[in-house]
């Protein structure tokens, strides 16, 4: 018995256009014709996409073209801009929003112990990031609940989360469904989307500090820009270890940031002589172990106190690169 398909629907748009279809063939009109959106229409754009008045086929045409092209900085600012007009949270006061989208797939993910012990020593850090985009990966959300810490799923579990911990971490599709519907569509479309890159961005507290990582450098350039676009005053871009933001012992990491609306680029120095082997599974026991005080890794060492180092530095907590590193290796020491 065969059962037959349902028949499409009607193109209800055969005699008039989609509004959204101007956006579609800006960024498709063939080589010659195409441009990047302006900020104005970047911002009219995503806004529709949020607000659910764009086909399905649409919103992945809109996408792919704009992964072929990569984004504008113009373009990316009104993304995040739509995106921020559209989140409804209190305002928190918090010191330090990280971004963590990315996941871990060669090292544990040490940031987080960096992150937890400037949260011990009085920093306020509200992280927010998407997990199970991408197959094979350790996520945020993965690891948090194993180290006491639960995934907050609305605004009142944050504040509680600050008031008790001096952190919260939040999934992208709990202040964003559409965004984490659309983060989702990796394994789907076979491509990352705009998405990856705008949800770092987004700094849903409006904290007066932000951290970004990226896995492609030309990133770093356009995640700086963009900032400086939306009005951010004090924020770190860096090629993080697997995309997220911590600091890869074992290479020099340039520093693209903004501090106190200026921008600014500063490269901090390889820890490691040479490269340290990638952990063949994780035992986040072991991991645990290590936040504890139970047991060592020389690696995580580094990658700990280099990234702690890096945030200090962004918080105008030390004022170079070596009191930055002395203050996190002393944090780090007294963090229990």
């Amino acid at each position: 018995m065969t059962t037959s398909r349902p028949r499409p629907q009607a193109n209800i748009y055969k005699d008039n256009e989609h509004p959204f279809a101007q956006y579609v063939r800006i960024l498709g009109k063939g080589k010659r014709g195409s441009r990047s959106l302006t900020y104005e229409e970047a911002l009219d754009a995503f806004g529709m996409i949020l607000d659910d008045e764009v086909e399905d086929v649409q919103l992945g045409a809109f996408l792919m073209l704009l992964r072929v092209k990569e984004e504008s900085v113009d373009e990316l600012a009104g993304f995040v801009q739509a995106s921020k007009d559209r989140i409804q949270l209190p305002a928190l006061q918090v010191d330090l929003d990280w971004s963590s989208y990315a996941g871990k797939r060669k090292h544990y993910p040490w940031f987080l112990l960096a992150a937890l012990t400037l949260a011990k020593h009085g920093y306020r850090i509200f992280m927010h990031g998407a997990a199970g985009h991408t197959i094979n990966r350790l996520y945020t959300e993965d690891v948090l609940p194993k180290l006491g810490h639960e995934i907050c799923h609305n605004s009142q579990q944050v504040e509680q989360a600050l008031l008790q911990h001096n952190f919260a971490y939040m999934p992208l599709a709990a202040f964003s469904a559409k965004l984490g519907d659309i983060i989702e569509m990796r394994n789907l479309m076979g491509l990352r989307s705009p998405v990856h890159t705008l949800a770092r961005l987004i700094n849903p507290l409006n904290a007066p500090v932000t951290l970004q990582a990226i896995f492609h450098p030309a990133y770093r350039a356009s995640h700086q820009q963009a900032a400086m676009r939306l009005g951010y005053q004090n924020t770190a871009v860096i090629k993080g270890e697997g995309g997220e933001f911590e600091r890869n012992p074992d290479a020099r990491t340039l520093v693209v940031g903004i501090q106190n609306g200026t921008g600014y680029e500063l490269e901090w120095p390889m820890l490691n002589p040479a490269r340290s082997d990638a952990e063949e599974a994780f035992d986040l026991n072991h991991f645990i172990a290590v936040w504890q005080g139970n047991a060592e890794h020389a690696y995580g060492y580094q990658a700990i106190t280099g990234t702690l180092a890096l945030a200090l530095y962004s918080l105008q907590k030390a004022d170079s690169i070596e009191s930055a590193l002395d203050l996190a290796q002393q944090l780090w020491q007294q963090r229990h």
